[in-house]
């Protein structure tokens, strides 16, 4: 017979969790299932909207793509407001809310992230789900066919996917570099160091004829990085790469750009602004390298997320867990989890926000002994790392089950106590926020 261990605090917590799921569960339910959907699309040939599975990382193929504006972070709760961009005038659109997956990946300069890292009106790409289990969504439910929805208002559609579960966001740079593209510049016009860039978003390897031309603003805020330094406008125009004033081509130079959002006068709708141009890969390497060093301080700190895999239990709370880490992250971090080595590991709600102590996440973890530590051989599903530990401990506590998401801190990381809002204590309600602190517009 396996114990079953609950801690007088945790089962506080669950039964509270079962009222508030059921006092939403009627509406997000029912705006999620629509009878009939699945087979409405798949007889128009287009793609099913695809929904995880507990235990699983989804494939990244089925995926709903869209991009936009960042407008709204909720870094404690991993979601936040994107305003997309579809097939009308951007400023119209409503922010769009989104939640990330608990193995969802962030990227930003071509490097590991945390949501609080990325600037508001940074454009990201957006790679998306419909939620996991809508009853426990963090942030609305919409109907499954929401993206074809026309927003009116001459926003049009695509503004508002109910695949607002998140694998993986990243930003311009980031996305060019996992596709293997680069932007072209074509032409620069200037006047008092602000304009506007013709460019293109081609191959890296080989142009591409039919890429469409895109124009962009930058102003005297625009950074320039050039190996190791970074430029202004004014000082790029003081050393004649660009013209005071007037128009110049650009021949077609292969650079990286930084893309966000600004109001456009002119009648323009949509067109973006660019936050940063890398002219080299010197820049860009630099750029990554102090991402990667700022987020891995930020997991040291946080511990490594994963996704529990298999519990066997022992006598009087002893147990050896199995779990998947989460992947996309430094693999100086992953080095940091040897065989034989101390351990702890904490239960976490689907916001990776730590479920047990009110001291910080090792007040209550379980402690115990990394015993094994093996790597995944062949091609590994984004959100995993194909890194699988099993974890021994003396005492397990209530959350630790297969299916369900831990993190968990090898023995040579730093003990230090989270911020108050990012764990969650007897009272359910901070659980979120709920969804219902999203506007309805």
């Amino acid at each position: 017979m396996k114990p079953f261990f609950v801690l007088r605090s945790s089962f506080f917590v669950h039964s509270r969790l079962l009222l508030l799921a059921c006092s939403f569960v009627v509406q997000a339910y029912a705006a999620d299932k629509e009878p009939g959907t699945k087979n409405e699309e798949q007889k128009t040939g287009e793609a099913v909207p695809f929904r995880p599975e507990a235990g699983k990382f989804p494939p990244l193929e089925k995926a709903h793509s869209y991009r936009g504006e960042l407008v709204f972070v909720d870094h404690a709760n991993r979601r936040g407001s994107i305003r997309v961009e579809g097939s009308g005038m951007f400023f119209r659109n409503d922010p769009h809310p989104f939640a990330m997956l608990p193995y969802g990946i962030v990227r930003y300069h071509g490097a590991p992230a945390d949501l609080r890292d990325i600037p508001l009106g940074t454009v990201l790409h957006v790679r998306a789900f419909l939620p996991p289990d809508p009853k426990i969504s963090a942030v609305p439910v919409l109907p499954v066919d929401n993206k074809k929805i026309d927003a009116n208002h001459n926003r049009g559609t695509g503004i508002a996917p109910a695949e607002n579960h998140v694998l993986l966001l990243e930003d311009e740079p980031s996305y060019c570099q996992r596709e293997g593209l680069v932007w072209k510049l074509k032409e620069v016009e200037i006047k008092n160091n602000e304009g506007m860039i013709i460019a293109t978003r081609e191959p890296k390897q080989g142009g591409d004829s039919k890429a469409s031309e895109e124009k962009m603003t930058f102003d005297a805020a625009t950074r320039i990085w050039r190996g190791r330094e970074s430029l202004s406008v004014e000082e790029f125009i003081a050393e004649g790469a660009w013209p005071k004033e007037g128009k110049k081509s650009l021949g077609g130079q292969s650079v990286l750009l930084g893309i966000s959002w600004k109001p456009t006068p002119d009648g323009i709708f949509t067109r973006f602004h660019l936050s940063d141009i890398w002219l080299d890969e010197v820049s860009m390497q630099r750029a990554a390298h102090h991402q990667t060093a700022v987020h891995k301080t930020f997991i040291r700190s946080r511990w490594m997320g994963a996704s529990i895999d298999a519990v066997e239990y022992g006598k009087f709370g002893r147990a050896t867990v199995t779990a998947t880490l989460f992947g996309g992250m430094d693999e100086s971090l992953y080095a940091d989890f040897v065989k034989g080595s101390s351990a702890m590991m904490n239960p976490v709600e689907n916001t990776l926000k730590h479920t047990h102590g009110a001291y910080g996440p090792a007040h209550m973890a379980s402690r115990g002994t990394l015993i094994e530590v093996t790597k995944t051989s062949g091609e590994v599903p984004l959100g995993s790392s194909g890194i699988q530990i099993r974890f021994e401990t003396d005492l397990i506590i209530e959350g630790i089950r297969p299916g369900r998401t831990i993190r968990i801190r090898p023995g040579a990381w730093p003990i230090v106590n989270v911020p108050r809002e990012e764990y969650l204590n007897d009272n359910l309600e901070e659980r979120f926020p709920t969804p219902a602190m999203f506007p309805k517009y």
